[in-house]
């Protein structure tokens, strides 16, 4: 190792979101990865649809739209662990 002084230790500044209100910073977010709010509307969608067909004593389809509510929220969690992950090589970059 080179002797010198050391780099100097000064933290990284973070971004200021101290003013936002809720819907700027559900924007901001849903710019940040859109893929998320996607997959809970299909969820959300899945999960009605299967339920209306549960009350209309429709059995079969109901449990079909239940696997596929699973699906979805399988889809919507991986979105959200794909959008943590490009969110942390951006910041490293």
């Amino acid at each position: 190792m080179a002797a010198g002084s050391p780099p100097p230790l000064e933290p990284i500044p973070m971004p200021a979101y101290r003013d936002e209100g809720f819907a700027d910073k559900f924007r901001r977010k849903t710019r940040e990865n859109p893929l998320v709010p996607l997959g809970c509307l299909c969820t959300l969608g899945v999960l009605t649809y299967g339920l209306i067909s549960f009350k209309r004593g429709n059995t079969r389809h109901s449990q079909l739209m239940m696997r596929a509510r699973v699906m979805a929220q399988g889809f919507t969690i991986a979105a959200l662990l794909g959008g943590m992950v490009v969110t942390a090589l951006k910041a490293r970059s």
